[in-house]
């Protein structure tokens, strides 16, 4: 399998507590900084009355933009612990807010640092996080006489398929990971005596959400 990343695809919220502490971890997907500000500004919003409102977010394929904001709590105890958890999970394009409402016992640095640690993690698992993969878009004809041996091939091979229009012949357009090309590319020959007529139409970055591809770039 042809992965280049894991992206946050779907936010999700979630809450851990530390003595008597209530720590609300929600995450956010985000392409970009105004993005995560204006989500920030919405838990802000939300949980107006908490003592804090910290955060961290990456955006980009290789982290480029990297954030984070302890929100008066002790520096280094908060933001850089739940940024610590998106880079330890190599999530990319990904918000963690983790709202703190004071439970009134100090929990010092090391705890501080746990408990945020643990509250962005708890936000993680309560997220759906997408891999990222590299292949490209391929369009084949096929021959009616031909269809129900490739359609059978490729329901086995669990290929993806984007489009299918009936015209003098089946057109099909595949999405096909990196790894599957040379493989599906012979297969098709094979099994219709060399009439598949098969041609590239782009090489495409994208996800595979509940057996459905998404094209991201």
């Amino acid at each position: 399998m042809s992965i280049r990343y894991s992206i946050l695809f779907q936010g999700g919220e979630d809450e851990i507590e530390e003595k008597k502490s209530r720590f609300i971890a929600q995450t956010f997907p985000v392409t970009s900084e105004e993005e995560a500000l204006s989500f920030i500004g919405q838990v802000k919003k939300k949980h107006y009355d908490a003592r804090h409102n910290c955060y961290a977010y990456v955006i980009g394929k290789n982290h480029e933009v990297q954030r984070f904001s302890d929100d008066g709590e002790p520096s280094g105890t908060a933001g850089k612990p739940i940024l610590e958890i998106l880079l330890k999970e190599d999530i990319h394009n990904g918000l963690i807010v983790v709202t703190r409402y004071f439970g009134g016992t100090l929990l010092g640095t090391g705890g501080l640092i746990r408990a945020y640690g643990r509250g962005a993690k708890a936000g993680i698992k309560a997220s759906e996080i997408a891999e990222v993969r590299q292949g490209g878009l391929f369009q084949i004809g096929v021959a009616y006489t031909d269809l129900g041996k490739i359609e059978y091939f490729i329901r086995q091979e669990e290929i993806l398929i984007m489009e299918q229009r009936y015209e003098e012949e089946v057109q099909i357009v595949l999405l096909l990971e990196e790894a599957q090309i040379e493989k599906v590319n012979e297969a098709l020959i094979d099994g219709s005596g060399g009439r598949v007529k098969i041609t590239k139409e782009k090489d495409v970055s994208f996800i595979v959400v509940n057996g459905k591809g998404i094209i991201i770039d």
